[in-house]
Protein backbone atom coordinates (compact mmCIF):
# COMPACT_ATOMS: atom_id res chain seq x y z
CA UNK A 1 0.00 0.00 0.00
CA UNK A 2 1.09 3.44 -0.69
CA UNK A 3 1.55 6.43 1.32
CA UNK A 4 -1.03 7.76 -0.84
CA UNK A 5 -3.50 5.28 -0.37
CA UNK A 6 -2.78 5.25 3.52
CA UNK A 7 -4.04 8.65 3.76
CA UNK A 8 -7.40 8.33 1.41
CA UNK A 9 -8.23 5.78 3.46
CA UNK A 10 -7.92 7.19 7.02
CA UNK A 11 -9.39 10.14 5.25
CA UNK A 12 -12.45 7.86 4.33
CA UNK A 13 -12.58 5.94 7.73
CA UNK A 14 -12.46 9.22 9.76
CA UNK A 15 -15.02 10.95 7.20
CA UNK A 16 -17.58 8.39 7.64
CA UNK A 17 -17.45 9.38 11.59
CA UNK A 18 -18.11 12.99 10.94
CA UNK A 19 -21.45 13.13 10.08
CA UNK A 20 -22.05 16.75 10.71
CA UNK A 21 -19.34 19.52 11.23
CA UNK A 22 -17.03 18.85 14.19
CA UNK A 23 -15.41 21.41 16.21
CA UNK A 24 -12.08 21.65 17.39
CA UNK A 25 -9.67 23.44 19.88
CA UNK A 26 -6.66 23.23 20.02
CA UNK A 27 -4.17 24.27 22.66
CA UNK A 28 -0.62 24.45 22.26
CA UNK A 29 1.82 25.38 24.82
CA UNK A 30 5.58 26.73 24.49
CA UNK A 31 8.71 24.71 25.24
CA UNK A 32 6.31 21.99 27.16
CA UNK A 33 8.35 18.72 27.40
CA UNK A 34 7.23 15.20 26.96
CA UNK A 35 7.64 14.16 30.75
CA UNK A 36 6.22 17.81 32.73
CA UNK A 37 2.88 16.00 32.57
CA UNK A 38 1.87 15.37 36.53
CA UNK A 39 0.60 11.64 35.83
CA UNK A 40 3.77 10.48 34.17
CA UNK A 41 5.49 11.35 37.95
CA UNK A 42 9.02 12.30 36.50
CA UNK A 43 9.11 15.14 38.85
CA UNK A 44 6.62 13.37 41.29
CA UNK A 45 5.76 16.66 42.93
CA UNK A 46 4.73 18.43 39.72
CA UNK A 47 0.93 18.62 39.78
CA UNK A 48 -1.14 19.08 36.14
CA UNK A 49 -4.17 17.70 37.30
CA UNK A 50 -6.24 19.28 34.06
CA UNK A 51 -3.90 17.94 31.51
CA UNK A 52 -4.25 14.78 33.41
CA UNK A 53 -8.21 14.50 32.99
CA UNK A 54 -7.48 15.54 29.39
CA UNK A 55 -5.52 12.38 29.17
CA UNK A 56 -7.83 9.84 30.80
CA UNK A 57 -10.75 11.08 29.47
CA UNK A 58 -8.84 10.99 26.24
CA UNK A 59 -5.96 9.88 24.51
CA UNK A 60 -2.34 10.16 25.42
CA UNK A 61 0.32 10.07 22.71
CA UNK A 62 3.52 8.83 24.40
CA UNK A 63 5.37 9.54 21.29
CA UNK A 64 4.54 13.00 19.67
CA UNK A 65 7.66 15.00 18.79
CA UNK A 66 7.67 18.12 16.66
CA UNK A 67 10.54 17.46 13.71
CA UNK A 68 12.33 21.04 14.31
CA UNK A 69 12.44 21.84 18.15
CA UNK A 70 12.02 25.81 17.60
CA UNK A 71 9.47 28.05 17.77
CA UNK A 72 8.94 29.64 14.24
CA UNK A 73 9.72 25.83 12.35
CA UNK A 74 7.24 24.02 14.32
CA UNK A 75 4.49 26.40 14.28
CA UNK A 76 4.81 26.55 10.73
CA UNK A 77 4.83 22.55 10.36
CA UNK A 78 1.62 22.40 12.80
CA UNK A 79 -0.19 24.77 10.15
CA UNK A 80 1.40 24.03 7.06
CA UNK A 81 1.47 20.06 7.50
CA UNK A 82 4.88 19.79 5.70
CA UNK A 83 8.79 19.51 6.97
CA UNK A 84 10.60 22.73 7.45
CA UNK A 85 13.13 22.78 4.46
CA UNK A 86 9.53 22.74 2.48
CA UNK A 87 7.67 25.66 4.30
CA UNK A 88 11.06 27.39 4.22
CA UNK A 89 10.19 28.97 7.97
CA UNK A 90 13.74 27.68 9.07
CA UNK A 91 14.43 29.85 12.08
CA UNK A 92 13.19 32.65 14.07
CA UNK A 93 13.71 34.86 11.54
CA UNK A 94 12.89 33.73 8.25
CA UNK A 95 9.93 35.80 6.92
CA UNK A 96 6.56 33.12 5.60
CA UNK A 97 7.26 32.87 2.29
CA UNK A 98 4.40 34.45 0.14
CA UNK A 99 2.04 32.43 -1.43
CA UNK A 100 2.10 30.42 1.94
CA UNK A 101 -1.44 28.83 3.41
CA UNK A 102 -2.39 27.62 6.66
CA UNK A 103 -4.97 24.99 7.25
CA UNK A 104 -7.20 26.96 9.01
CA UNK A 105 -7.74 28.75 5.23
CA UNK A 106 -9.26 25.45 4.60
CA UNK A 107 -11.87 25.34 7.24
CA UNK A 108 -12.84 29.02 6.20
CA UNK A 109 -14.03 28.46 2.76
CA UNK A 110 -16.19 25.27 4.46
CA UNK A 111 -18.01 27.47 6.24
CA UNK A 112 -16.16 27.30 9.69
CA UNK A 113 -15.03 30.40 12.06
CA UNK A 114 -11.96 30.57 12.71
CA UNK A 115 -10.05 32.32 16.23
CA UNK A 116 -6.20 32.80 16.93
CA UNK A 117 -5.17 33.65 20.44
CA UNK A 118 -1.77 34.14 21.79
CA UNK A 119 1.86 33.46 20.44
CA UNK A 120 2.13 33.87 17.00
CA UNK A 121 6.01 34.38 16.38
CA UNK A 122 6.40 32.77 13.03
CA UNK A 123 9.09 34.13 10.30
CA UNK A 124 9.64 37.23 12.15
CA UNK A 125 5.98 38.82 11.17
CA UNK A 126 5.15 40.59 14.16
CA UNK A 127 1.48 40.38 15.33
CA UNK A 128 -0.38 41.50 12.80
CA UNK A 129 -3.66 39.69 11.74
CA UNK A 130 -2.88 36.57 9.77
CA UNK A 131 -4.92 35.05 7.07
CA UNK A 132 -7.31 32.02 7.77
CA UNK A 133 -8.35 33.58 11.20
CA UNK A 134 -11.58 35.72 11.69
CA UNK A 135 -10.38 36.87 14.93
CA UNK A 136 -7.06 37.38 15.80
CA UNK A 137 -5.59 38.06 19.04
CA UNK A 138 -1.50 38.29 19.42
CA UNK A 139 1.29 40.04 20.72
CA UNK A 140 5.37 41.24 19.07
CA UNK A 141 7.67 38.26 19.61
CA UNK A 142 7.71 36.62 22.69
CA UNK A 143 5.47 38.72 24.32
CA UNK A 144 5.56 39.55 28.24
CA UNK A 145 3.85 37.55 31.31
CA UNK A 146 2.77 40.63 33.00
CA UNK A 147 0.67 43.47 32.31
CA UNK A 148 1.54 45.80 29.28
CA UNK A 149 0.23 49.08 28.03
CA UNK A 150 0.57 48.33 24.58
CA UNK A 151 0.52 44.59 24.79
CA UNK A 152 -2.00 43.05 22.39
CA UNK A 153 -3.13 43.10 18.98
CA UNK A 154 -6.55 42.85 19.08
CA UNK A 155 -7.96 42.05 15.11
CA UNK A 156 -5.70 44.91 14.04
CA UNK A 157 -5.90 47.00 17.11
CA UNK A 158 -3.08 48.31 19.47
CA UNK A 159 -5.00 47.28 22.65
CA UNK A 160 -3.62 46.75 26.70
CA UNK A 161 -2.42 43.79 28.38
CA UNK A 162 -4.07 43.98 31.42
CA UNK A 163 -3.59 40.45 33.36
CA UNK A 164 -1.17 37.84 33.46
CA UNK A 165 -1.15 36.35 29.94
CA UNK A 166 -2.45 33.12 30.19
CA UNK A 167 -5.23 33.97 32.13
CA UNK A 168 -5.89 36.93 29.58
CA UNK A 169 -5.91 34.44 26.30
CA UNK A 170 -8.13 32.35 28.18
CA UNK A 171 -10.29 35.22 28.71
CA UNK A 172 -10.25 36.52 24.85
CA UNK A 173 -10.51 33.11 23.28
CA UNK A 174 -13.20 31.71 25.68
CA UNK A 175 -15.15 35.30 25.24
CA UNK A 176 -15.12 34.71 21.53
CA UNK A 177 -15.93 31.15 21.63
CA UNK A 178 -19.07 32.51 23.54
CA UNK A 179 -20.17 34.59 21.04
CA UNK A 180 -20.97 32.10 18.00
CA UNK A 181 -24.29 30.39 17.86
CA UNK A 182 -24.74 26.55 18.54
CA UNK A 183 -24.96 25.71 15.55
CA UNK A 184 -21.83 27.68 13.68
CA UNK A 185 -18.74 25.19 13.61
CA UNK A 186 -15.43 26.49 14.50
CA UNK A 187 -11.48 26.15 15.06
CA UNK A 188 -10.32 27.80 17.90
CA UNK A 189 -6.15 27.76 18.47
CA UNK A 190 -5.34 28.99 21.58
CA UNK A 191 -1.47 29.32 21.75
CA UNK A 192 0.11 30.26 25.02
CA UNK A 193 3.43 32.18 25.81
CA UNK A 194 4.07 29.84 28.59
CA UNK A 195 5.78 28.19 29.17
CA UNK A 196 8.77 29.93 27.59
CA UNK A 197 11.38 31.27 29.68
CA UNK A 198 12.02 33.67 31.45
CA UNK A 199 9.34 31.58 33.96
CA UNK A 200 6.90 33.64 35.31
CA UNK A 201 4.39 31.87 37.01
CA UNK A 202 1.31 33.16 38.42
CA UNK A 203 1.09 35.37 41.66
CA UNK A 204 -1.26 32.23 42.92
CA UNK A 205 1.01 29.60 42.15
CA UNK A 206 4.48 31.95 43.19
CA UNK A 207 6.18 29.55 45.59
CA UNK A 208 4.16 26.14 45.34
CA UNK A 209 7.31 24.01 44.39
CA UNK A 210 10.24 26.21 46.77
CA UNK A 211 10.36 23.11 49.06
CA UNK A 212 10.22 20.22 46.42
CA UNK A 213 12.95 18.40 45.64
CA UNK A 214 14.10 18.26 41.81
CA UNK A 215 15.86 14.95 40.59
CA UNK A 216 18.43 15.66 38.43
CA UNK A 217 18.97 13.89 34.74
CA UNK A 218 21.36 11.24 35.26
CA UNK A 219 22.82 12.28 31.67
CA UNK A 220 23.45 15.17 33.13
CA UNK A 221 26.97 13.83 34.35
CA UNK A 222 30.09 15.22 32.30
CA UNK A 223 32.13 11.80 31.62
CA UNK A 224 31.32 7.97 32.25
CA UNK A 225 28.46 5.75 32.08
CA UNK A 226 25.74 8.32 31.59
CA UNK A 227 28.10 9.91 29.14
CA UNK A 228 28.95 7.64 26.54
CA UNK A 229 30.94 8.24 23.48
CA UNK A 230 28.88 11.74 23.54
CA UNK A 231 29.94 14.29 20.22
CA UNK A 232 32.48 17.36 21.09
CA UNK A 233 29.96 19.68 20.14
CA UNK A 234 27.97 18.57 23.12
CA UNK A 235 30.87 18.01 25.74
CA UNK A 236 31.73 21.92 24.62
CA UNK A 237 27.83 23.38 25.03
CA UNK A 238 28.13 22.18 28.63
CA UNK A 239 30.00 25.26 29.02
CA UNK A 240 28.23 27.60 27.11
CA UNK A 241 24.83 29.70 26.66
CA UNK A 242 23.13 26.78 26.20
CA UNK A 243 25.03 24.35 28.68
CA UNK A 244 24.63 23.69 32.36
CA UNK A 245 28.11 24.95 33.44
CA UNK A 246 27.14 28.65 31.75
CA UNK A 247 23.81 28.76 31.32
CA UNK A 248 23.12 32.10 30.06
CA UNK A 249 26.27 33.20 30.63
CA UNK A 250 24.95 33.31 34.34
CA UNK A 251 24.58 31.35 37.17
CA UNK A 252 21.50 29.61 37.36
CA UNK A 253 19.89 26.68 39.04
CA UNK A 254 18.70 24.40 36.84
CA UNK A 255 16.57 22.97 39.95
CA UNK A 256 15.29 26.24 41.02
CA UNK A 257 14.74 26.93 37.02
CA UNK A 258 12.42 23.86 36.48
CA UNK A 259 10.61 24.54 39.89
CA UNK A 260 9.57 27.79 38.18
CA UNK A 261 8.99 26.61 34.83
CA UNK A 262 6.58 24.57 36.52
CA UNK A 263 4.54 26.53 38.60
CA UNK A 264 4.09 28.94 35.15
CA UNK A 265 3.05 25.71 33.89
CA UNK A 266 0.01 25.34 36.81
CA UNK A 267 -2.06 28.44 34.77
CA UNK A 268 -1.85 26.56 31.22
CA UNK A 269 -3.34 23.65 33.25
CA UNK A 270 -5.95 26.07 34.84
CA UNK A 271 -6.63 27.28 31.23
CA UNK A 272 -7.17 23.95 29.81
CA UNK A 273 -9.68 23.31 33.09
CA UNK A 274 -11.30 26.03 32.11
CA UNK A 275 -11.87 25.38 28.41
CA UNK A 276 -13.40 21.92 29.05
CA UNK A 277 -15.75 23.83 31.60
CA UNK A 278 -17.30 26.28 28.60
CA UNK A 279 -17.29 23.58 26.83
CA UNK A 280 -19.78 21.28 29.21
CA UNK A 281 -21.67 24.72 29.83
CA UNK A 282 -22.23 25.04 26.15
CA UNK A 283 -23.38 21.12 25.94
CA UNK A 284 -20.10 20.88 23.11
CA UNK A 285 -17.97 19.14 25.67
CA UNK A 286 -18.19 15.59 24.24
CA UNK A 287 -18.91 16.42 20.60
CA UNK A 288 -15.47 18.55 20.74
CA UNK A 289 -11.71 17.70 19.52
CA UNK A 290 -9.79 18.96 22.27
CA UNK A 291 -6.20 18.72 21.53
CA UNK A 292 -3.45 19.77 23.52
CA UNK A 293 0.44 19.80 22.47
CA UNK A 294 4.20 21.17 23.27
CA UNK A 295 5.28 23.53 20.44
CA UNK A 296 8.81 21.65 21.45
CA UNK A 297 10.60 20.42 24.51
CA UNK A 298 12.69 21.97 26.91
CA UNK A 299 16.29 20.37 28.78
CA UNK A 300 16.69 20.67 32.43
CA UNK A 301 20.74 19.61 32.09
CA UNK A 302 20.74 16.36 30.47
CA UNK A 303 23.51 15.51 28.38
CA UNK A 304 24.74 18.42 30.20
CA UNK A 305 22.71 21.27 28.24
CA UNK A 306 19.40 23.61 28.81
CA UNK A 307 17.02 24.41 26.03
CA UNK A 308 15.62 22.75 23.22
CA UNK A 309 17.53 22.67 19.49
CA UNK A 310 19.24 19.42 19.78
CA UNK A 311 17.40 15.66 18.15
CA UNK A 312 17.51 14.47 21.70
CA UNK A 313 14.08 13.18 23.00
CA UNK A 314 14.19 16.02 25.64
CA UNK A 315 14.33 18.46 22.83
CA UNK A 316 11.96 17.21 19.99
CA UNK A 317 9.31 15.05 21.90
CA UNK A 318 5.91 16.78 23.37
CA UNK A 319 3.30 16.21 25.38
CA UNK A 320 0.17 15.18 22.90
CA UNK A 321 -3.47 14.51 24.75
CA UNK A 322 -6.53 14.43 22.81
CA UNK A 323 -10.28 14.23 23.73
CA UNK A 324 -13.57 13.77 21.99
CA UNK A 325 -15.76 10.93 22.87
CA UNK A 326 -17.53 10.88 19.96
CA UNK A 327 -14.63 9.93 18.30
CA UNK A 328 -12.75 7.78 20.43
CA UNK A 329 -12.74 6.73 23.91
CA UNK A 330 -11.19 7.67 26.71
CA UNK A 331 -7.93 6.28 28.78
CA UNK A 332 -5.75 5.18 25.72
CA UNK A 333 -2.46 5.31 25.14
CA UNK A 334 -1.09 5.70 21.75
CA UNK A 335 2.51 4.71 20.61
CA UNK A 336 2.82 5.07 16.97
CA UNK A 337 4.92 7.62 16.63
CA UNK A 338 3.28 11.39 15.43
CA UNK A 339 4.22 14.70 14.82
CA UNK A 340 3.28 18.54 14.49
CA UNK A 341 2.83 17.41 10.99
CA UNK A 342 0.12 15.57 11.76
CA UNK A 343 -1.83 18.40 12.93
CA UNK A 344 -3.00 19.94 10.11
CA UNK A 345 -4.23 16.65 8.41
CA UNK A 346 -5.91 15.37 11.12
CA UNK A 347 -8.11 18.54 12.06
CA UNK A 348 -9.12 18.58 8.42
CA UNK A 349 -10.20 15.00 8.63
CA UNK A 350 -12.05 16.20 12.20
CA UNK A 351 -13.97 18.40 10.53
CA UNK A 352 -14.78 16.82 7.02
CA UNK A 353 -12.79 19.00 4.89
CA UNK A 354 -10.71 17.50 2.20
CA UNK A 355 -7.13 16.68 2.98
CA UNK A 356 -4.76 18.76 0.57
CA UNK A 357 -2.19 16.22 -1.41
CA UNK A 358 1.12 16.31 -0.52
CA UNK A 359 1.54 16.90 3.30
CA UNK A 360 4.34 15.31 5.18
CA UNK A 361 1.75 14.85 7.69
CA UNK A 362 -1.31 12.18 8.03
CA UNK A 363 -4.87 11.81 10.10
CA UNK A 364 -3.87 10.13 13.48
CA UNK A 365 -7.52 9.76 14.20
CA UNK A 366 -7.66 5.86 13.33
CA UNK A 367 -4.85 5.47 15.83
CA UNK A 368 -7.03 7.43 18.20
CA UNK A 369 -9.44 5.26 17.57
CA UNK A 370 -7.65 2.08 18.31
CA UNK A 371 -7.54 1.36 14.51
CA UNK A 372 -4.88 -1.20 12.89
CA UNK A 373 -3.64 0.97 9.44
CA UNK A 374 -0.63 1.35 8.03
CA UNK A 375 1.82 4.20 9.77
CA UNK A 376 4.90 5.60 9.71
CA UNK A 377 8.34 3.76 10.45
CA UNK A 378 10.43 6.73 10.87
CA UNK A 379 10.21 10.37 11.28
CA UNK A 380 12.61 13.00 9.97
CA UNK A 381 13.93 15.50 12.27
CA UNK A 382 16.15 19.06 11.41
CA UNK A 383 17.23 21.51 12.54
CA UNK A 384 19.42 24.39 11.07
CA UNK A 385 22.71 26.18 12.32
CA UNK A 386 21.71 29.64 13.74
CA UNK A 387 24.70 32.00 14.28
CA UNK A 388 23.66 34.09 17.13
CA UNK A 389 23.36 30.59 18.75
CA UNK A 390 27.02 28.52 17.49
CA UNK A 391 26.73 25.82 19.99
CA UNK A 392 24.51 23.99 18.13
CA UNK A 393 25.33 22.67 14.59
CA UNK A 394 22.93 21.77 11.70
CA UNK A 395 21.90 18.65 12.95
CA UNK A 396 19.83 15.87 10.94
CA UNK A 397 18.60 12.81 12.62
CA UNK A 398 16.03 9.80 11.79
CA UNK A 399 13.43 8.54 14.45
CA UNK A 400 12.56 5.07 14.54
CA UNK A 401 10.24 3.03 17.03
CA UNK A 402 13.89 1.83 18.07
CA UNK A 403 16.54 3.42 17.02
CA UNK A 404 17.83 7.08 16.59
CA UNK A 405 20.39 7.91 13.88
CA UNK A 406 21.61 11.70 14.48
CA UNK A 407 23.90 13.54 11.70
CA UNK A 408 25.49 16.46 12.52
CA UNK A 409 26.57 18.57 9.32
CA UNK A 410 29.78 21.31 9.29
CA UNK A 411 31.55 20.05 11.92
CA UNK A 412 34.46 17.75 12.52
CA UNK A 413 32.39 15.31 15.06
CA UNK A 414 31.40 12.16 15.72
CA UNK A 415 27.51 11.00 14.43
CA UNK A 416 25.40 8.99 17.52
CA UNK A 417 23.45 6.06 17.36
CA UNK A 418 20.92 5.28 20.41
CA UNK A 419 18.69 1.95 20.87
CA UNK A 420 15.90 3.97 22.58
CA UNK A 421 14.94 -0.25 23.72
CA UNK A 422 17.97 -0.58 25.76
CA UNK A 423 18.88 2.91 26.73
CA UNK A 424 16.12 5.60 26.14
CA UNK A 425 18.06 8.28 28.30
CA UNK A 426 20.56 8.47 25.04
CA UNK A 427 23.33 7.75 27.33
CA UNK A 428 25.20 5.13 24.85
CA UNK A 429 26.54 6.70 21.71
CA UNK A 430 26.35 3.17 19.67
CA UNK A 431 27.99 4.57 16.21
CA UNK A 432 30.83 2.89 16.69
CA UNK A 433 29.43 -0.35 18.23
CA UNK A 434 30.10 -3.47 15.81
CA UNK A 435 27.05 -5.00 16.50
CA UNK A 436 25.14 -1.59 15.37
CA UNK A 437 27.15 -0.46 12.28
CA UNK A 438 24.21 -1.94 10.22
CA UNK A 439 21.56 -0.53 11.85
CA UNK A 440 23.70 2.86 11.58
CA UNK A 441 24.42 2.37 7.71
CA UNK A 442 20.61 1.57 6.91
CA UNK A 443 19.53 4.38 8.66
CA UNK A 444 22.09 6.66 7.16
CA UNK A 445 20.58 5.92 4.14
CA UNK A 446 17.20 6.16 4.84
CA UNK A 447 17.39 9.56 6.30
CA UNK A 448 19.04 10.77 3.02
CA UNK A 449 15.89 8.84 0.96
CA UNK A 450 13.57 11.15 2.83
CA UNK A 451 15.68 13.95 2.25
CA UNK A 452 15.49 13.17 -1.45
CA UNK A 453 12.16 12.18 -1.40
CA UNK A 454 10.63 15.74 0.27
CA UNK A 455 13.35 18.41 -1.09
CA UNK A 456 15.47 18.40 1.80
CA UNK A 457 18.95 18.23 0.24
CA UNK A 458 19.73 22.11 0.27
CA UNK A 459 21.33 24.00 3.52
CA UNK A 460 19.40 27.18 4.21
CA UNK A 461 21.72 29.73 4.28
CA UNK A 462 20.16 33.19 6.38
CA UNK A 463 21.85 36.87 6.74
CA UNK A 464 23.56 37.32 9.95
CA UNK A 465 21.55 39.08 12.31
CA UNK A 466 21.36 40.39 16.29
CA UNK A 467 23.79 39.24 19.12
CA UNK A 468 26.22 35.79 19.01
CA UNK A 469 25.77 34.12 22.31
CA UNK A 470 29.44 32.39 21.57
CA UNK A 471 30.94 32.89 25.45
CA UNK A 472 32.54 30.30 27.53
CA UNK A 473 33.25 30.45 31.22
CA UNK A 474 37.08 30.07 32.19
CA UNK A 475 36.08 27.95 35.33
CA UNK A 476 34.07 25.50 33.77
CA UNK A 477 34.28 22.52 31.98
CA UNK A 478 37.56 22.69 29.34
CA UNK A 479 36.71 21.80 25.80
CA UNK A 480 36.59 18.52 24.86
CA UNK A 481 39.66 16.79 22.83
CA UNK A 482 39.02 14.80 19.75
CA UNK A 483 37.74 11.24 20.27
CA UNK A 484 40.10 8.33 19.59
CA UNK A 485 39.12 7.04 15.95
CA UNK A 486 40.10 10.67 14.89
CA UNK A 487 43.51 10.58 16.19
CA UNK A 488 45.79 8.80 14.34
CA UNK A 489 50.02 9.08 13.66
CA UNK A 490 51.42 9.32 9.78
CA UNK A 491 52.21 5.94 8.10
CA UNK A 492 54.28 7.67 5.27
CA UNK A 493 55.12 10.13 2.52
CA UNK A 494 52.04 12.62 1.84
CA UNK A 495 49.79 11.68 -0.51
CA UNK A 496 47.68 14.81 -1.79
CA UNK A 497 43.27 14.17 -2.87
Amino acid sequence: MTRREILAGAAAMSLNNAAKPRNVIFILSDDHRYDALGFLKAQPWLETPQLDRLASEGAHFRNAFVTTALCSPSRASILTGVYAHRHKIVDNNTAIPQGTTFFPSHLQKAGYKTGFFGKWHMGNSGDAPQPGFDEWVSFLGQGTYLPNPNGLNVNGRKVPQKGYITDELTDYSLNWLNTLPRNQPYFMYLSHKAVHAEFEPAARHKGRYQNAKFIYPPTMQETGEMAQNRPMWVRNQRNSWHGVDYPYHSQLDIADYYKRYAETLMAVDDSVGRVLDTLKTRGELDSTLVVYMGDNGFAFGEHGLIDKRTAYEESMRVPLLARCPELFQGGKTVNQVVAGLDIMPTVLDTCGVPTPAGLDGMSWLPLARGESIGWRKELLYEYYWERNFPQTPTVHALRGDRYKFIRCQGVWDIDELYDLQEDPLESRNLINSDNHKAIAAGMRKRLFEVLEQTGGMNIPVQPDGGSQQSLRNPDKAKPAEFPPQFIGRPKGPARHQ
